[in-house]
């Protein structure tokens, strides 16, 4: 249960608060550089997946050397920049404590379609307001952007979009990651507005003071504003002090549902929630259920289970065309494992932005206190896999893609949901991976020379790598040993050749494919398309390197 570690999280963080008097040393922070890799070698090891020990250790090493000429929030950031080489979004280093309080600017930044944009700002700073960002510091905002990258322990873009992106206004991170040239207590941007370019100065906040946001956003009030038009307010944005809510749209008969955590909300539990919402949904005229889960990240996953089994026992809504789920940057943790159940055992067709965490992933992460500096790092220990581990990716890709540009946010347009609205296609194949799956494991080959050609030149399924996703069923069949699963493997990389035959990647698995099978007569000829097809490139030259071992064995 995620929650909990959240819970217990902020727990650590109050006590070391009030505990934490002195700064410590630099041999103080090298001896918690020490104790940080001991841990992570001896009781974390499994995390070493998209990093490895050596690259670890290199970069453990450099800081440790570095930390004399250090000043205390430059360790912290870059014991960040260690903790980021994992890549999983609930790992992250502890700061903003006494005695390390950080100093934010009084903005909020929001990556939209057609740049990054002031979306909320404090009300002295009311003329940068939805004003676009160009540079900071005199740094256009590409290379800033890249320069903070490195501290986030994002799992992908999406992550850092979500929660990465306003690292740019914490002045110890710029400055750590050498965006400003020593530490300031205020910075300039470049901004564009109204067709017009200027410069604007942002005083940082009283130390340890954060931006007010919520879901990604600031909230307008007496003084703070926001970019949107407050005279309406959209579905997705309606109503953020309940967890959930419906909304019945009798124009479009669709019922529109907001989840905004996987937790019972204080004035209505989940379950009755979910109960609530299915019977309206058998007694009303109800063609579409649209579920929004962009603003979600996450809670405890058990409860995900009652919305699972109601969708799939609905026969009214668990039809293509009928139930439609809204993705985007802020899903995550237990709301990935969601939708990861809603696209394995639904008709789901998923919207708007890909998500912020892997398919599969580390989460469940657990405080690990430094034992003389009293910061916390929070390490993840569970491992949480929804789908088969070769069709693991670093988000789910909506079927749909739809993304918000800054007018549209700020004129409360919302095209993610206008395109579910105007969905009407019942043949649409949304999980396109299951379709082909299970006519192949019905061993119906006709049906699938028939139709997966037209779907691979098909426009709307533009969001499925076929070639990628079909080799790696292959290569996962070739990898087992097995002989009757290398013949299966054999039959997946046939077909695949089948509609891919001018790639060379394509003929070079189904060689190495007939290789693990023992026919090396056949893998040769195989290896010959592959050259004659990339004669110079990756692929050719892989083809090469293997045809040679082939015949210096045959030598032997």
């Amino acid at each position: 249960m995620k929650k909990i570690n959240v819970i217990l999280f902020a727990l650590f963080c109050s006590q070391i608060s009030a505990q934490t008097k002195k700064s410590p040393t630099a041999q103080d922070w090298q001896k918690d550089l020490r104790f940080l890799q001991k841990t992570v070698h001896e009781d974390y090891p499994f995390l070493f997946v998209k990093t490895t020990e050596e690259t670890f250790n290199a970069e453990v090493e450099k800081l440790y050397n570095r930390i004399p000429s250090l000043e205390n929030h430059e360790i912290i950031v870059g014991l960040s920049r260690i903790i980021a080489l994992f890549k999983y979004g609930h790992m992250a280093v502890g700061y903003n404590l006494e005695p390390f309080k950080f100093h934010f600017l009084p903005l909020n930044l929001y990556q939209f379609s057609d740049g990054i944009y002031v979306q909320g700002v404090h009300k002295d700073y009311k003329d940068a307001l939805g004003a676009r960002v160009l540079e900071i510091n005199g740094l256009n905002i590409k290379e800033a952007l890249e320069k903070i990258y490195p501290v986030v322990s994002a799992e992908n873009f999406q992550f850092f979009k979500a929660r990465g992106i306003n690292m740019l206004g914490v002045m110890e991170v710029i400055h750590a990651q050498g965006i400003t040239d020593k530490l300031r207590n205020s910075v300039e941007f470049t901004l564009e507005k109204d067709g017009k370019t200027f410069k604007r100065e942002f005083k940082s906040l009283p130390a340890g003071e954060v931006v007010p946001s919520r879901y990604g956003y600031i909230l307008q009030d007496e003084n703070w504003l926001d970019a949107r038009d407050q005279n309406t307010t959209p579905l997705y944005l309606d109503q953020l002090d309940k967890l959930y809510f419906l909304e019945y749209l009798p124009k479009e008969k669709a019922v529109f549902v907001r989840l905004s955590q996987i937790e019972d909300d204080p004035n209505e539990r989940m379950e009755s929630f979910y109960s609530r919402l299915f019977d309206f949904i058998e007694k009303e005229e109800v063609e579409k259920l649209i579920i929004d889960v962009r603003l979600n990240g996450g809670g405890n996953n058990f409860k995900n289970r009652s919305l699972v089994t109601k969708i799939i026992e609905n026969k009214k809504i668990n039809t293509v065309g009928s139930l439609f789920v809204i993705i985007g940057r802020r899903t995550f943790s237990a709301c990935q494992n969601l939708v990861n159940e809603l696209h394995n055992y639904t008709n789901t067709i998923f919207l708007g932005e890909p998500t912020s965490e892997n398919i599969n992933f580390y989460g469940d992460s657990r405080p690990v206190i430094l034992p003389n500096s009293l910061l916390p790092v929070s390490l993840s220990f569970a491992w949480w896999q929804d789908k088969p581990a070769w069709q693991n990716e670093e988000w789910l890709a909506p079927a749909i893609p739809v993304d918000i540009s800054f007018e549209e946010y700020s004129t409360n347009k919302d095209p993610v949901l206008n395109a579910a609205l105007a969905f009407s296609d019942r043949d649409f194949k949304p999980n396109p991976m299951r379709f082909i799956t299970d006519l192949f494991v019905r061993g119906d080959i006709e049906q699938l020379d028939k139709e997966v050609p037209k779907m691979v030149k098909d426009p709307r399924y533009d969001f499925f790598d076929f070639e990628t996703e079909i080799s790696k069923a292959g290569t996962h069949l070739v990898g087992s040993g097995r002989m009757p699963a290398i013949q299966a493997g054999i039959g997946v990389f046939s077909f695949v050749t089948r509609l891919f035959p001018n790639s060379a990647n394509a003929w070079k698995n189904l060689a190495e494919a007939y290789l693990k099978a023992g026919d090396k007569e056949k893998a040769k000829d195989l290896l010959q398309k592959s050259i004659v097809l990339d004669t110079n490139g990756k692929f050719g030259e892989k083809a090469k390197t293997l045809l040679r071992e082939i015949e210096n064995s045959s030598k032997n």
